[in-house]
C-alpha cells in the first residue's frame, strides 16, 4: 500500500466565485483523496489533501489550472497533519 501523505495548499489568483472549491472536491474524490477545501478572507483558497503521493501530485497538477473560469497565479505547498482514514473530502466555510 502506498504511503499516506498530507499537504496544505494555498492557491492564489482568480479562485473564488468561479467554482474552484466544487471543482477541486470532485477531482479529489475521483482520485480517492481525502481532505477539505475552503475560501479565505484574503481571496485565496486553502486545501488540506491526504492520500498517496502520486494522487496528490496529480491533483496538484490539475489545481495549477483549475476550472474554466479560474486563473491560478500560484500554489504554496507545505506539509500537513494527515486526516484519519475515511474522512472523505468536503468544503468548509471560511
Amino acid at each position: 500500500m502506498a504511503e499516506r501523505m498530507a499537504r496544505r495548499w494555498l492557491i492564489s489568483g482568480t479562485v473564488q466565485g468561479v467554482g474552484y472549491r466544487a471543482w477541486m472536491q470532485a477531482r479529489a474524490l475521483e482520485a480517492g483523496l481525502e481532505g477539505w477545501v475552503r475560501n479565505l478572507e484574503d481571496g485565496r483558497v486553502e486545501a488540506v489533501v491526504c492520500g498517496a503521493g502520486g494522487e496528490l501530485d496529480g491533483l496538484l497538477r490539475l489545481c495549477r489550472s483549475g476550472p474554466a473560469l479560474a486563473r491560478v497565479d500560484g500554489i504554496e505547498e507545505s506539509d500537513a497533519e494527515p486526516l484519519p482514514p475515511g474522512a472523505g473530502f468536503g468544503t468548509r466555510p471560511r
